[in-house]
């Protein structure tokens, strides 16, 4: 049997494709490359170019390739886009996975693991945020990631398919052996746009917003690397492979860093300071989100490796300077 990887040429699933390739597993990748690289994937599974909605290119895929699990990565991910094109989300985010998951039903997919968003949660829900923590999205991103959430609970009891929701919060990092990092056309990331910055491709780093209520106005997030989140849907696949009942993790470190502590970060490490430009809040952006990743832990035994932030920082940069030369 095999793992059909939507959007795995991207930056968070070619991760859970080396992830997955290094423990022996058979991985079929279906992109568009509209925003992934196929050459992240370093031949490591095999890769079918085309769009997520396409159901009778997925079900041939599912055929062919035996395919009994799904992860699901395809998607639309910039918020203050979203706010801008809010149909083009919906269209991507909902539609288009309304249309895979339909042919994951009639292919008899047994499991379905599926990337959502720490925004899907309430602004003025208490931190750390449990999985149990009141929903109330503010952008049309996170809206959209909370619609394919109910969706694909409803079709799983409907349907008897077995599912697991993982709610990231900010991903960041680069694998560790230098196979795939990220190679957004247009970055957002904080930690990507500063690497940037500390090797000389773009000016200086927008800080967006500093009015916050937060201890230095700057918005606080929980920075997770990303081969710990590849790490975590592994485990995810094993137990619903194993049994394991329809779920859903929070996946961070149960720690807030500020803007201006990762900008304190990328300056320890590259060793002088950073040119940073303060500009207005983005529209879409919670003050706060930091995970309560008990639950994962508990129930998985995940643990994480790469949680020291000057190492993540160090692992970005390392992958820029390889891949941008």
């Amino acid at each position: 049997m095999s793992i059909l990887v939507t959007g795995g040429a991207g930056y968070i699933g070619s991760h859970a494709v080396h992830a997955l390739a290094d423990r022996g597993d058979k991985v079929v990748v279906l992109d568009n490359l509209s925003t992934g690289n196929r050459s992240l994937l370093g031949g490591r599974a095999v890769f079918v170019e085309g769009n997520i909605d396409d159901q009778p290119l997925v079900a041939r895929i599912l055929a062919e390739h035996k395919i009994d699990s799904v992860i699901h990565f395809a998607g639309s991910i910039v918020v203050p886009e979203s706010v801008a094109e809010p149909l083009r989300y919906y269209e991507n985010n909902v539609v288009a996975s309304r249309a895979l998951l339909a042919a994951c039903v009639a292919g008899n997919v047994a499991r379905f693991i599926f990337s959502s968003t720490a925004t899907v949660f309430a602004e003025d829900a208490p931190q750390p945020l449990a999985e149990t923590s009141p929903k109330a999205p503010i952008s049309p991103y996170a809206r959209s990631k909370l619609m394919m959430e109910w969706m694909l609970e409803d079709t799983a009891r409907a349907h008897g398919m077995r599912y697991a929701i993982l709610r990231y919060f900010n991903v960041c990092g680069a694998d560790p052996e230098g196979r795939t990092g990220q190679v957004s056309p247009i970055p957002t990331h904080l930690i990507k746009r500063a690497a940037l910055v500390a090797l000389g491709r773009i000016p200086q780093l927008d800080i967006f917003g500093t009015d916050y209520p937060t201890p230095d106005g700057t918005g606080v997030r929980d920075y997770i690397h990303v081969s710990d989140l590849a790490n975590a849907h592994l485990l995810v696949l094993d137990a619903l492979r194993g049994g394991a009942e329809s779920t859903s993790y929070n996946c961070g470190y149960g720690r807030g860093l500020s803007v201006r502590d990762v900008v304190a970060s990328v300056e320890r490490v590259i060793g002088r300071k950073l040119p940073v430009r303060e500009a207005p809040r983005r529209p879409g952006d919670p003050p706060t989100l930091i995970a309560d990743p008990s639950r994962i832990k508990a129930e998985l035994g995940w643990q994480p490796k790469h949680d020291e932030i000057d190492a993540i920082v160090a692992s970005a940069l390392g992958w820029e300077r390889r891949f941008n030369k």
